[in-house]
């Protein structure tokens, strides 16, 4: 919390205590006397019984608590009878406990807060909460009063996010048009272009699994998986049109004749790519923290695409 406390401000005027032949020391020791917090007692105090859990101190609020009591105060009584008061010798008025920091927004004087996220929570869902829960304070404020979030990390994250989506609808798309270009044949494009969304969902299955959540690193590796996941499905796709104008087989006979063929190779290749990245779940530090997921979601992705 970046805003100060409330505190009760005296202000001695030093020509007035000459005066009045007082010491600062003797101001303070006045105030010290007459405004003192003590205790009211116990609940729970012994002798306690068995169900007892806990004991508890009361403390009564101090006796002053406007600037009129704290005026009122007796600092000395004079010989003559009369008394000299602290607003005799100094001014009294409510203002900040420490003015060595102090909190402004747009040149208005402000109370700020900082909220720090634990260790593997989700930025966007604590926000959420957060400003959530500050709008249901809000109601129960005084008019006057505004919110406002001058430093919001989270927005820069929406974008982030929406960017690597954008790119994952890019890349799908021009990887189906580069398909069909070099296949010329749109049954053929069809079936590696329903296997990206497929194994796209496969994967987010992955990562919840994982605990992971969907995140900028995470999209983007499935923007680098979506040109790989589409090989095996090319391959198997060419294979079987081979088989099919070669043999004059049906489309099933050829498919598990095909599949016979090139499943080893398939495996293989799914192998090779995920050795590439597989050392980088490994990392140690905060370095194997952020590329364990990057690592997990292409590997996820490569093996679903086999299957």
């Amino acid at each position: 919390v970046f805003g100060a406390e409330y505190a009760m401000r005296v202000w001695m005027d030093p020509t007035k205590l000459a005066s009045y032949s007082l010491m600062p020391s003797d101001v303070q020791s006045a105030i010290e006397a007459q405004n003192v917090q003590v205790s009211a007692g116990k609940i729970g105090a012994l002798p306690s019984s068995n169900a007892q859990q806990l004991t508890a101190t009361v403390r009564a609020q101090s006796r002053l608590q406007t600037p009129d009591q704290f005026k009122a105060i007796i600092v000395k009584s004079q010989a003559d009878g009369s008394v000299v008061r602290l607003s005799d010798v100094a001014r009294v008025e409510m203002g900040s406990e420490d003015y060595t920091a102090t909190a402004n927004l747009n040149g208005h004087p402000a109370a700020g807060i900082a909220v720090m996220m634990a260790p593997g929570a989700n930025a966007l869902d604590t926000a959420t909460l957060v400003k959530s829960k500050i709008a249901e304070f809000q109601r129960q404020m005084p008019q006057g009063y505004d919110i406002a979030y001058p430093k919001d990390s989270t927005e820069f994250i929406k974008i982030s996010v929406e960017d690597v989506i954008q790119t994952l609808f890019e890349a799908i798309i021009l990887v189906v048009c580069v398909m069909y270009l070099f296949l010329q044949n749109f049954r053929a494009t069809l079936i590696p272009a329903v296997a990206v969304p497929v194994v796209l969902l496969g994967t987010f299955g992955v990562l919840a699994l994982f605990g992971y959540s969907i995140n900028t690193l995470t999209l983007f590796a499935m923007v680098l998986a979506i040109g790989l996941l589409v090989d095996d499905a090319i391959v198997v796709v060419e294979n079987v049109e081979r088989i099919m104008r070669d043999e004059g087989l049906p489309a099933r006979e050829a498919t598990e004749k095909s599949m016979g063929e090139i499943s080893g190779a398939l495996v293989a290749i799914a192998l090779v790519l995920s050795a590439v990245f597989l050392p980088m779940a490994f990392f140690g530090g905060s370095t194997g923290v952020i590329y364990r997921q990057f690592s997990v979601t292409i590997i996820s992705a490569m093996m679903l695409s086999v299957v």
